[in-house]
């Protein structure tokens, strides 16, 4: 039986599931937090063509690329680590959680390594010169 001895107790080597249960409810601050900065940015719309294209162009800085990346990375595992807890709780999955979440970070790990690969090769292909309202 595992016995509590610290208020704070991150010995959680042998849990996956509370690992996952975490870092599940830190992507989702994550995405919180990707979000009102998209509702920010599109809410330059507002204040001009020039100003959004202006900010447009700071976005598409090698630095949010990489961001992007990031982004692509939590949107991933929030995803299919969702579709866990889905499996776990509606499906009786409890006996094979473990087994679940690596496969499901697996096919997560591939997806991610490919939309990493599209959205850096269009970093090297982005001319900023075209407008970005006008579907550039």
């Amino acid at each position: 039986m595992y016995r509590h001895k610290k208020y704070f107790d991150f010995s959680y080597k042998k849990f996956i599931g509370s690992w996952a249960w975490i870092l599940h409810r830190l992507s989702g601050l994550a995405l919180i937090f990707y979000l009102s900065l998209h509702i920010w940015v599109i809410n330059h719309l507002t204040r001009g063509e020039e100003k959004f294209n202006a900010l447009m162009n700071f976005l598409n800085s090698p630095l949010f690329k990489f961001l992007e990346v990031g982004l692509w990375g939590v949107v991933l595992f929030h995803a299919f680590n969702g579709a866990r807890v889905v499996a776990v709780d509606l499906f009786h999955g409890s006996r094979y959680q473990k087994q679940i979440f690596w496969v499901l970070i697996l096919i997560a790990v591939l997806l991610w390594i490919g939309g990493s690969y599209i959205i850096l090769a269009h970093l090297q292909t982005a001319g900023g010169s075209e407008s970005a309202v006008a579907g550039g």
